[in-house]
């Protein structure tokens, strides 16, 4: 199959996604509103009794450690705040439409999804060394959860052959979005970015997708988030936890951290948190 035809056939893959549930959209839409409140989204959410399920029994885990059982809507939105909520009900939505553990020839879903978990954990935790704003903690942890979402169609439509460009990425000492480069005429960034503009996703998750391998050319308003779930995808890989397809990852340049304003030692600190905040975050696959 030549290089354009496998282009079409991922670019038909990503136009034949299932569309995010309807009541996701209008929560995205009511967010971007300078005056939404809490009784604004709870109408949204609790006309779609699945959701509102879902982000109860969320809101209600070990992830979030609350101490009270929440059973009112708006008194969770009230508790953890707009921004939260909103990421919560994209993240879940995403993943209930998503393959986890399909038993397929490529890449491994299950490693895939750990690999994800791991990036959105420990971007949140850097970002809580950097002091940032706890209302927009989880944006971080959405962005890095999501970051790789154009592997999915990649590995759904190349099958078997994308675990030989994982190979070859291995055997060659580079990394699997320079190999995609030099096979197809599509990477992943490039496939994610498809997904986020067929889903109208957040700015924020959206750059992420498209800029995490050449963040230190960005220079949009999301640059503080990027460089956090560049240098937690490093981590994630150099750690090896779960496997993205990705041995050989890209070393974050100097210029990542000093945006982010923090030191490669601060793996260190997160180390002993991390893999139990991975833990408590694989609720949000066990409800998708």
């Amino acid at each position: 199959m030549t290089k354009n035809n496998l282009n079409e056939k991922i670019k038909n893959y990503i136009h034949e996604m299932p569309s995010l549930p309807v009541s996701a959209g209008k929560v995205l839409e009511i967010c971007n509103n300078a005056y939404v409140n809490p009784s604004d989204l709870n109408k949204v959410i609790s006309l779609d009794p699945v959701l509102t399920g879902r982000l109860l029994q969320l809101i209600n885990s070990a992830y979030y450690g609350l101490g009270t059982h929440i059973t009112s809507l708006v008194r969770a939105i009230t508790m953890l705040g707009l921004n939260t909520v909103k990421n919560l009900v994209l993240s879940t939505a995403i993943l209930s439409i998503l393959p986890k553990n399909k038993d397929i020839d490529g890449l491994n879903m299950e490693g895939f999804w750990r690999h994800c978990l791991c990036v959105g954990v420990t971007s949140k935790l850097l970002a809580k060394k950097q002091g940032v704003d706890s209302r927009y903690l989880e944006e971080y942890f959405a962005a890095g959860l999501l970051h790789d979402l154009g592997k999915i169609p990649l590995n759904a439509v190349l099958s078997s052959d994308y675990i030989n460009m994982i190979t070859i990425a291995d055997r060659e000492q580079k990394s699997l979005y320079s190999i995609e480069n030099d096979n197809l005429n599509i990477d992943h960034c490039n496939a994610g970015d498809l997904i986020a503009r067929l889903w109208k996703l957040d700015s924020p998750i959206t750059d992420v997708i498209i800029h995490h391998h050449n963040a230190s050319s960005y220079s949009g308003k999301n640059k503080n988030i990027l460089c956090n779930v560049v240098i937690a995808n490093y981590f994630s890989v150099v750690y090896d936890v779960g496997f993205s397809g990705d041995r050989r990852p890209e070393k974050p340049q100097q210029i990542i951290w000093d945006t982010i304003g923090l030191k490669e030692d601060v793996f260190l600190d997160i180390m002993e948190k991390l893999y139990y905040e991975i833990e408590r975050a694989k609720v949000f696959l066990r409800i998708s």
